[in-house]
């Protein structure tokens, strides 16, 4: 089995969505709400994860913002994690925090998960993230019996 660590840091709100990091890595999407006087925010929801060469720049032209968007409740707005990954390795991560979040808004990896076993610990500004577990592909064989 192999075993990755992720290292994720946030959280960016949507207005400030220029400034997330230009990396190669893994994203989070949440609804959340943000205290201005605390400068925190309150994360809601996981609504989708995503990989990209250059994280940044996907975040700020996806093409399923609009989606993310309509997700959002009366005083939220969208809030964004990042973890820098590169390699072959980040679809993989990507497919496991996705086959093991199901966010709402991810096709592709909720019910499958095509690779080796694998583990995946997170830290840092984790969220509403399981930060340590293992999927395998045997398990997406079941979908829930």
């Amino acid at each position: 089995m192999s075993v990755f660590t992720v290292n994720f840091d946030g959280f960016w709100r949507k207005e400030n969505d220029s400034s997330v990091p230009r990396v190669a890595g893994i994203y989070v999407v949440y609804r959340c709400t943000h205290n201005r006087p605390a400068k925190t925010v309150s994360l809601h929801e996981i609504l989708y994860i995503g990989e990209s060469e250059n994280v940044g720049d996907r975040i700020v032209s996806h093409d399923r913002s609009g989606d993310w968007s309509k997700r959002l409740k009366a005083g939220e707005e969208l809030c964004f994690a990042v973890a820098p990954i590169s390699g072959k390795d980040r679809e993989r991560v990507e497919a496991a925090l996705i086959y093991k979040h199901k966010p709402p808004l991810n096709d592709e990896y909720r019910d499958n998960f095509p690779f080796p076993p694998t583990r995946v610990i997170s830290t840092g500004k984790t969220g509403m993230l399981v930060t340590d577990f293992t999927v395998s592909p045997a398990q997406s064989l079941y979908k829930g019996w």
